[in-house]
């Protein structure tokens, strides 16, 4: 970045916010839906003081539900969308959409000119990842397999058999636009009444993306894939806090060399569609832009994998040069080096401390709150942890003793005490998992990282979301210097 770049506005001032994905709102559906229980869900937090909401990805999931497994970077999750705010909705509440109900609200988008004019409006501002998205979703609907096991035509885009596919699948393909216009109209719905209300939109954008998504399908070349589409490295963790032999997240590690030829217009592209949604944005595993974790493709764990070099500055000034300064925060967790904190300062970016891991070792932890800069943003814990009440619980005696002396008050009610702990901080931002300030156990946790069952399904009671705790806490947020007094 130039000597011009400085740290963003939105981190000169001290804020608090909640983590809580939309799937996980009440209602009769499926999962949470985007309609009127999301804006009573802003007004709440602007009731409570609490000026910042953040989400997980709003991404389609993949089949076990994780939102950092998706067919495409760019999408909304079709399911999110509240059907009763659809034209002409006569259907049930808690159903999803069948093919010929989306044919409906098609036709009725289409019958309304104004409606129309909006549709059509957004199809061309995003046609750079619409279009491959819905041929996509509608080839891969009609193959049942990914995109690398199609027939070579398809699987290699050869521009005949894309042609005639756009034809033989023009139904399913305008009911994807229709339901990515409707989720983004909806998504940003909410994001005017947050800024009506004064709350920021904390969005969360994963470093990599899936093998089998419209992403990689669309633009082999910024991949290392072999001449079938094939991975030949995956990216992934080391072994590390959450497991003895690392992470295979079954990602293709990106050709950095062919994006910087590029000016890296893919990822600008990317941070340009989160902006629309988001007021500031987490950049999931950050130190994968100064080196990554590669495995070769095929090992059975990520144990035997090596660091491979990322764009380093040079992505964060292209996106600077060519979007303005943004609001971006580093996800920073696991084996830090001095290099990838050196670019996180450089990028200006706040890093992350999670106070769960703070009490494990000595004085010098780097997630024990004095050791802290401003330039941090403060969790108890996040959407991978254990609820602060669960990892309570099975804490030692010994160890829980060790944490209410750094308190200083024996007498300290938890998981309380920590939570006035990270809001106390010097951390410019604190964020809270809701589940925490409800005080539920680990029925309520959202993800344990290494597992495929069990995940991402937590869903909020009515009565919880709307209960007491957002007057609980709103004395604390003045204490603490993260709201102003009434």
């Amino acid at each position: 970045m130039d000597q011009s770049s400085s740290t963003h506005p939105f981190f000169s001032e001290r804020r608090a916010g909640i983590l809580l994905h939309p799937s996980s709102f009440p209602g009769p559906g499926p999962i949470g839906r985007l309609g009127s229980i999301a804006h009573q869900w802003v007004d709440v937090l602007a009731a409570s003081g609490f000026r910042l909401w953040q989400t997980l990805p709003l991404c389609p999931p993949d089949s076990l539900g994780s939102p950092y497994q998706s067919c495409s970077v760019f999408a909304g999750h079709e399911r999110l969308i509240d059907p009763t705010g659809l034209p002409d909705w006569q259907g049930e509440a808690a159903a999803d959409l069948t093919a010929d109900q989306w044919d409906a609200v098609v036709g009725s988008v289409m019958a309304d000119g104004d409606l129309r004019w909006q549709f059509e409006t957004f199809c061309a501002t995003q046609a750079y990842w619409l279009d491959d998205f819905a041929l996509y979703q509608a080839i891969k609907a009609e193959q049942g397999t990914p995109w690398h096991a199609w027939p070579v035509p398809l699987r290699d885009r050869h521009p005949e058999q894309l042609d005639e596919a756009r034809l033989a699948h023009s139904r399913p393909i305008e009911r994807t636009r229709v339901a990515q216009f409707y989720f983004d109209r909806q998504w940003k719905s909410i994001h005017e009444r947050a800024g009506e209300k004064g709350i920021l939109l904390f969005g969360d954008l994963p470093i990599f993306v899936a093998h089998d998504s419209a992403d990689v399908w669309a633009h082999r070349e910024l991949f290392h894939l072999d001449e079938a589409g094939q991975m030949t490295r995956v990216a992934g963790v080391p072994p590390d806090y959450f497991s003895a032999e690392g992470q295979l997240w079954n990602m293709p590690h990106y050709r950095w060399d062919v994006l910087a030829a590029r000016g890296y217009r893919w990822w600008i592209d990317r941070i340009r569609r989160q902006r629309e949604w988001f007021d500031l944005i987490r950049i999931d595993h950050f130190r994968g832009f100064e080196a990554a974790w590669a495995v070769p493709a095929g090992a059975p764990n990520a144990v035997e994998g090596a660091w491979e070099p990322g764009p380093g500055l040079a992505l964060f000034h292209a996106i600077e040069t060519t979007l303005g300064p943004q609001a971006l925060v580093a996800e920073d967790l696991g084996l830090i080096t001095p290099e990838v904190d050196a670019l996180r300062l450089a990028a200006h970016m706040p890093g992350m401390r999670v106070l769960q891991f703070a009490f494990d070792s000595d004085a010098e932890n780097p997630y024990l709150p004095h050791n802290f800069e401003p330039m941090t943003v403060a969790y108890p814990g996040t959407h991978d942890n254990p609820t602060l009440t669960g990892w309570w619980r099975a804490l030692p005696e010994s160890r829980q003793a060790d944490i209410r002396g750094y308190l200083g008050c024996e007498s300290a009610s938890m998981p309380e005490g920590l939570i006035r702990m990270a809001l106390a901080s010097v951390a410019c931002l604190t964020i809270l998992a809701l589940q925490d300030l409800l005080g539920l156990d680990d029925e309520a946790r959202m993800n344990t990282p290494g597992t495929v069952t069990a995940n991402w399904s937590w869903r909020v009671d009515e009565d919880a979301l709307f209960g007491d705790w957002q007057r609980r806490w709103r004395p604390d947020l003045i204490r603490y210097g993260r709201l102003a007094a009434d």
